[in-house]
């Protein structure tokens, strides 16, 4: 990198990216890990892990039924449980944005309940919700870059 004087510190870097062809990665694997990876591992697989509890409450609620669900419902109930996560980040950052930092007493069966019910919602809607953080994440690590 030669430096001049009169070089500001954006021409440097612009030419440092032309001499040396560090053009941004715009690779389908670079897509898939600002996507994909933008949430932090054990916030992914802590809430993968209580995902897991509705196919495996679907699983063992079916089995000894006459007619057990389709081949499409245990598709749609792993991708479900895979984009759980996601789907769990949006509802968290809109509960965040309207709540912010307040701080609710309630009792602790109600809090079980809604949290089951919260869980169960995301989990269901995770297909239509999960897109939407996916996005909010490639935005953030685009804008990272």
């Amino acid at each position: 990198m030669h430096l001049k004087s009169d070089d500001s510190h954006v021409e440097v870097f612009m030419r440092d990216l032309r001499e040396n062809n560090l053009e941004r990665d715009t690779s389908m694997s670079a897509l898939f890990w600002r996507t994909f990876g933008g949430l932090a591992p054990a916030y992914y697989f802590r809430h993968f892990f209580f995902g897991l509890m509705f196919p495996v409450l679907m699983y063992f609620g079916n089995r000894d039924n006459l007619y057990p669900p389709g081949w499409q419902a245990y598709v749609y109930s792993a991708v479900s449980t895979l984009l759980y996560p996601y789907s769990r980040f949006v509802y968290e950052s809109v509960v965040g944005f309207v709540l912010g930092r307040n701080v609710f007493f309630v009792n602790g069966g109600v809090l079980l309940v809604s949290k089951f019910v919260t869980m169960l919602a995301c989990w269901v809607f995770a297909v239509f919700v999960a897109p939407i953080g996916l996005l909010y994440l490639y935005l953030r690590g685009s804008r990272v870059d």
